[in-house]
């Protein structure tokens, strides 16, 4: 089974996000912050990351660039799930290292076909 860990602090995000995974049959596990997601990301392997970009403590730049840079976590692919969508805020977030860019609120009606896009590369 696809497992995918969600990267989100905003309780209600998490909640469309965990409920559209599993309806979709994913193995969706939850971190409300970017600590508990770096611990996560070394406990089990993902086949894929949605992470929030504004996140407390830690945001997610940092949390991307030390799941990039570690051998164990580096292949994972990252999408950046954010209310960012700012001209040059995808660009920027690509070029940091994640494999995608989602905006919210999120399209529900693509979000099956965008999220199955990037687990096929």
């Amino acid at each position: 089974m696809t497992k995918i860990l969600v990267v989100e602090d905003n309780p209600m995000n998490m909640e469309l996000v965990v409920d559209l995974l599993e309806s979709y049959g994913y193995d969706s596990t939850k971190a409300e912050n970017g600590e508990v997601a770096l611990e996560m990301v070394k406990e089990k392997a993902f086949d894929l990351v949605l992470l929030d970009m504004q996140l407390p403590k830690m945001d997610g730049t940092d949390v991307l660039r030390i799941i990039k840079d570690d051998q164990q976590t580096k292949d994972i692919p990252v999408i950046a799930l954010t209310a960012h969508s700012m001209r040059g805020d995808e660009e920027k977030f690509l070029n940091a290292g994640c494999a995608g860019y989602m905006s919210k609120p999120i399209d529900i009606h693509k979000f099956k076909e965008i999220i199955d896009g990037y687990l096929k590369q």
